[in-house]
């Protein structure tokens, strides 16, 4: 079972390594890739070319960075965001997913086991659940790391920031910004609106760390300036709920996100739920 919502992969200088692009092909889930124009022959070597688009280079000029250093260094992934945002729009959909491309698999949480995914049906979950709500913005799954085995976990948590794996409402009143931390920054745009996100833990994706996989942009960003910048920003941008941090031995940002609990869930009148468990075709198996 593959998503209602079309999927794209956002990469830069990563058609070596292209893990998130190898992790949906082996779940047998469509995708399209969005590239810059430059590195079309290389990903067209090892990427149906039916599967590439390229990136129109009015997203970048026209890209709110949040800064004042212009084109002085990588404006960052959210203008190709913002291009597969209008793109999915345009094709008629109601929502589009948006990935990162470091992402090695997805996983579910099954009697607290981290179980890998062979299909497409837990995007369709994911999707199921938030189209029964009209103020879900924005909606992806957790990081693996930060849903341990032996702790107490609920299926899903509302009003916190999404990451990496990015499931998005088309109507929503905003677009990506930032040259960094786009994703905390779209989060708390949309939460201090009043709208809701959801951060399943029943659903999880094991990702390359940012700063380890060469390519994207771990060259110009963080190996020469490290992440004070980026943190920096956070702070700059969203300052009432943000501030600096060390953590995950580097500086880092924290947010405040206690200020938003009184966002609710807001159903859909017309949302018929049916009875029981809807595992939407998934089954354990034991691969020998």
């Amino acid at each position: 079972m593959n998503p209602k919502y079309p999927l794209y992969i956002v990469s830069k200088g990563r058609a070596d390594s292209r893990l998130t692009s190898k992790a949906l092909e082996k779940m047998g889930v469509p995708y399209s890739i969005v590239i810059e124009e430059q590195e079309y022959d290389e990903y067209a070597k090892v990427i149906d070319k039916k599967k590439i688009l390229i990136l129109d280079k009015s997203y970048q000029d026209n890209y709110d960075t949040c800064d004042d250093l212009g084109d002085t260094k990588s404006k960052g992934p959210g203008a190709a965001r913002n291009f597969v945002w209008e793109h999915s729009i345009k094709l008629g959909f109601e929502r589009h997913w948006v990935m990162d491309d470091n992402i090695e698999r997805f996983l579910r949480m099954n009697n607290n086991l981290q179980i890998p995914v062979a299909s497409g049906s837990i995007f369709k979950a994911m999707e199921g659940f938030c189209d029964r709500y009209k103020n879900v913005t924005m909606a992806g799954p957790n990081y693996y790391m930060f849903v341990p085995r032996k702790a107490k976990v609920p299926p899903f948590i509302t009003n916190t920031r999404i990451y990496s794996c990015n499931l998005i409402k088309n109507d929503a009143p905003y677009r990506w910004r930032g040259r960094y931390n786009e994703d905390t920054i779209l989060s708390l745009d949309m939460l201090k609106d009043g709208y809701c996100t959801i951060q399943f833990n029943a659903f999880m994706q094991l990702k390359t760390t940012t700063q380890v996989l060469r390519g994207g942009n771990s060259k110009e960003f963080y190996d020469k300036e490290g992440t004070l910048p980026k943190s920096q920003m956070q702070v700059d941008v969203h300052p009432d709920v943000s501030k600096i941090v060390w953590r995950f031995n580097r500086v880092h940002h924290y947010v405040d996100y206690s200020k938003f609990k009184a966002n609710k869930l807001i159903k859909k009148k017309d949302i018929k739920i049916e009875q029981g468990i809807n595992e939407y075709g998934m089954k354990l198996k034991q691969i020998k």
